[in-house]
């Protein structure tokens, strides 16, 4: 592979292919991969959301290009499932589009830090020209309408053109900019526009101050874009960080950007289709419901702020990028929970927790809800730290409900495993501690009151005690090296497609190789000298996780 591969900004193996920078060309190299398929005539109210639910439920999916959509010319597209596999994923960052999730995961092992510190030299190139002003439509002849927004779900209260969406806000005072990924609900027989920003997110944090300040707030959106930006839109980038450097970071190659003629906001310059102009405390208008990443509609109509829209910015036979949510899988929650999981293992690192073997933002859980965390114990204590940090730190924060703590011999990506360790290693009544008034989102189908949207999360330590680590029985089950070398001694056996094998029976490098003890198969076992007892591993330096550095990466 290194023969063939350079590493990446990513820190993975980069593809021999440049990487593609506007979403034209991603949709040409995806194509090229056999990844992509073309969808004719299908009608915007609910079949395209119907059609694109269903593939999510696909393994692997694909990526979907709409066209000939009905009452739409030719041409008027719409694409989804642009970042729910890996090889998509890899492609989007400029990895070896060879890569599998595990892969991935590896890649991104201490990633997020590095990107941190090397945002500021990305901030994003501007120009003074792009493909996104092919045309530009001023005022009252703006008609969002004529874009083939889908009606996403059966009971959605509109059509919603943003879901893959990057909504560009600044701050007053210190002008660092925003790209957030807010829902859009066309509105006005398609003369505006309604963003729905939840409190505690960034861009409603900014145009709340531009509100107090001025009375008004500038604003713009992109509805299709290098998938890079969706990638950064939706996850908890660090507040002083502007997304279009962050991402930048990410590939290590600058953003092209251009500034929009009422705001100065930078758009994407290759962008498909983009929005700009003002929204103000006192312009709202009723949203909603819209069927959310949690599974559920969120609510009943309720006043949102609405985009007064000055400009109106598109290419030529304009694409669409969709990323509807829904109920688990979905358009976005593969993407959420690799990123994720990378975002919160880093944070943990940087905040000094030792030894974590890995971290899982499970798909299940929207990426959000459900964080598994497996450590290596090495003090009293250990596992409820990594749990409450775990928590409470920034990328996992918002909505979430569930972390459970494992020892390093779980897959933290393998839910029956998960699962296996807290029937076996959680005590009710002592390994379960309850968070309160955490924060919460509007989403939640169990808040009762969204003016006040709390929530509590349950943190259960599933780790073996510490304190009979050297006593607890144990597991009954081969190593993952004896597994390995297993599978790959006798792969006709398993090849069978009678009796296919799980991904999940071959563990990932999340899982201590020591756990359950190893030896070549077929060899005789080691004969202990007579009433020696057996020695514990020495641990160096070298085995404990520094910032930058893998916390699965052990040596044994």
């Amino acid at each position: 592979m290194s023969s063939v591969y350079d590493l990446g900004p990513a820190g993975g193996p980069r593809s021999q292919a440049a990487r593609p920078t506007e979403l034209r060309s991603w949709i040409a190299r995806i194509e090229s991969l056999r990844e992509l398929q073309h969808v004719s005539g299908a009608h915007w109210d609910r079949e395209i959301g119907a059609i694109s639910e269903i593939n999510y439920r696909r393994k692997p999916s694909a990526a979907l290009l709409f066209d000939d959509i009905v009452g739409y010319p030719r041409g008027y597209r719409v694409l989804t499932g642009s970042l729910s596999n890996a090889r998509r994923m890899a492609v989007t960052l400029g990895l070896d589009p060879g890569l599998d999730t595990i892969g991935l995961v590896q890649a991104l092992r201490g990633k997020p830090l590095e990107w941190e510190a090397a945002a500021p030299r990305f901030e994003p190139q501007v120009l003074d020209g792009g493909q996104i002003l092919e045309n530009v439509v001023a005022g009252r002849d703006v008609d969002l309408s004529r874009f083939p927004a889908p009606l996403w779900h059966e009971h959605d209260g509109g059509r919603y053109i943003g879901t893959g969406v990057a909504v560009v806000t600044s701050d007053p005072d210190t002008g660092r900019i925003n790209v957030g990924a807010y829902r859009m609900m066309i509105q006005e027989d398609g003369r505006s526009a309604t963003i729905n920003a939840e409190a505690g997110k960034q861009g409603r944090a900014q145009y709340d101050r531009w509100f107090a300040k001025h009375g008004k707030a500038p604003v713009l959106a992109s509805f299709g874009h290098d998938p890079l930006l969706l990638m950064v839109a939706g996850t908890e980038v660090p507040n002083t960080i502007s997304e279009y450097a962050y991402a930048g970071a990410m590939v290590g190659e600058k953003l092209s950007v251009v500034r929009g003629e009422v705001t100065g906001l930078p758009m994407p310059a290759s962008a498909e289709i983009v929005v700009e102009g003002w929204i103000r405390p006192d312009r709202v208008l009723r949203e909603g419901p819209f069927g959310e990443w949690t599974g559920y509609y969120s609510g009943s109509r309720r006043p949102v702020p609405t985009i007064d829209i000055e400009r109106l910015y598109f290419r030529n036979d304009p694409i669409i990028l969709g990323a509807p949510p829904g109920k688990p899988p979905n358009d976005y929650s593969y993407m959420r929970a690799l990123l994720k999981s990378a975002m919160i293992q880093d944070e943990l690192s940087k905040v000094g927790v030792r030894d974590v073997r890995g971290v899982w933002a499970h798909e299940t859980g929207g990426g959000r809800l459900l964080v598994v965390v497996s450590i290596a114990q090495r003090f009293c204590g250990h596992s409820r730290q990594a749990g409450y940090i775990a928590a409470q730190c920034q990328a996992a924060a918002y909505m979430n409900r569930f972390v459970i703590v494992v020892d390093e011999d779980v897959d933290p990506m393998n839910l029956d495993e998960v699962m296996w360790a807290v029937c076996t290693r959680c005590e009710p009544a002592e390994d379960i501690d309850i968070m309160r008034k955490s924060w919460g989102s509007k989403v939640d189908p169990l808040l009762d009151n969204p003016a006040v949207p709390y929530n509590t999360r349950a943190l259960i330590d599933a780790c073996r005690p510490f304190e009979k680590l050297d006593t607890f029985p144990r597991v009954a089950q081969a190593s993952p090296a004896l597994v390995r070398e297993t599978v790959a001694k006798w792969k006709d056996l398993f090849a069978d497609p009678r009796f296919p094998l799980p991904e999940s029976v071959l563990p990932s490098t999340a899982v201590s190789e020591s756990s359950g003890g190893s030896r070549p198969a077929g060899s005789a076992p080691t004969t202990p000298v007579s009433g020696a007892e057996p020695k514990a591993p020495d641990f160096t330096d070298e085995d404990i996780t520094g910032p930058g550095v893998s916390p699965m990466d052990r040596k044994d």
